[in-house]
């Protein structure tokens, strides 16, 4: 989830004139820039959700629905409200611009536009917002092992939660812990137990399917977000995870292997399914596989039934 920056950036102009399309698919062409167009509002905010586009250049002046009311929609939308906008205007005030800025627009451009102007600050919109992101990221990263943090599991799991109850779709949750982790720390040190953890969270990124997002939970505890999964076959990623630690030998204690536990839920095993129930039935079925002795994957039943237990 590091972000890098990108090959060719990707404008989106929302303009209901075809000179503008034209002068700006010519004067913005190279300095690998991709131009695409919508010439209306509607239109606009369409491509801006299926193309995610790098940054939005917008028309204020547009009939029907106006520059506006575009970015309104756009600040209001989940997926598009993160988006650079920089508004192109023929006729200006000082009350348009403030309310630009208020309305969250990154920068305000007079049409007809100084062409040398514009790249230049197409290129200022476009280097801050990969800081941003780069920025964002950072936020959402664990700084020891790499994998997103507890902040971005929270996040993900409302996004997938919200496609899987939209779509009927499956939605599965490992939860892991690391067996006897203080003993480690204690015994050979914390730089030792810091290497442990990211020897782990490379076990858990390679173990799991493209599409899987493996997460540090919060000190030894890890988890794994499993999109269009159903508990048996996220079971199958566990023991994959798990069987992967249990084999390693440590250069500082080729004598002790170090193994983990697992809890496997799906929202089948939950009555009225909810995220909070998602994670308390996986986080049962992990202190279930504590309890029954460690380096296990215990899965949860459906409410109301026993654990089962798997390898």
């Amino acid at each position: 989830m590091t972000a890098s920056a990108p090959d060719k950036s990707t404008i989106l102009l929302i303009d209901d004139s075809i000179d503008m399309h034209r002068l700006l698919s010519v004067r913005l062409r190279g300095d690998h820039l991709e131009i695409i167009g919508a010439d209306n509002g509607l239109d606009g905010i369409g491509m801006a959700r299926t193309r995610s586009p790098d940054l939005i250049l917008l028309d204020v002046d547009m009939p029907e629905m106006d520059g506006f009311e575009v970015l309104q929609t756009l600040r209001d939308d989940a997926a598009t409200h993160e988006i650079p906008v920089i508004f192109l205007a023929g006729m200006t005030t000082t009350e348009d611009k403030v309310r630009a800025f208020e309305m969250g627009a990154m920068d305000f451009v007079s049409k007809p536009p100084d062409f040398a102007e514009l790249k230049a600050r197409v290129r200022s919109a476009l280097r801050i917002s990969f800081l941003m992101k780069m920025l964002a990221q950072k936020a959402r990263l664990d700084g020891l092992t790499g994998l997103g943090n507890r902040a971005y599991i929270d996040e993900r799991l409302n996004e997938e939660f919200a496609q899987s109850t939209r779509h009927n779709r499956s939605l599965s949750l490992i939860m892991s812990d690391l067996d006897n982790f203080k003993s480690v720390n204690d015994t050979y040190g914390h730089p030792h137990g810091d290497a442990v953890l990211i020897k782990f969270a490379s076990l858990l990124a390679e173990g799991c399917r493209e599409g899987d997002i493996a997460c540090r939970y919060g000190g030894e505890e890890f988890a794994v977000i499993l999109p269009e999964t159903e508990r048996d076959d996220a079971a199958e990623v566990a023991e994959r995870v798990r069987a992967s630690l249990e084999a390693v030998e440590w250069l500082v204690h080729p004598e002790r292997r170090i193994t983990a536990s697992f809890g496997v839920a799906s929202l089948s095993c939950v009555e009225a399914p909810s995220i909070e129930r998602l994670v308390a039935a996986a986080d049962s079925a992990l202190y279930a596989a504590k309890r029954k002795g460690r380096n296990r994957v215990i899965l949860a039943k459906p409410e109301g039934r026993r654990f089962s237990l798997s390898a």
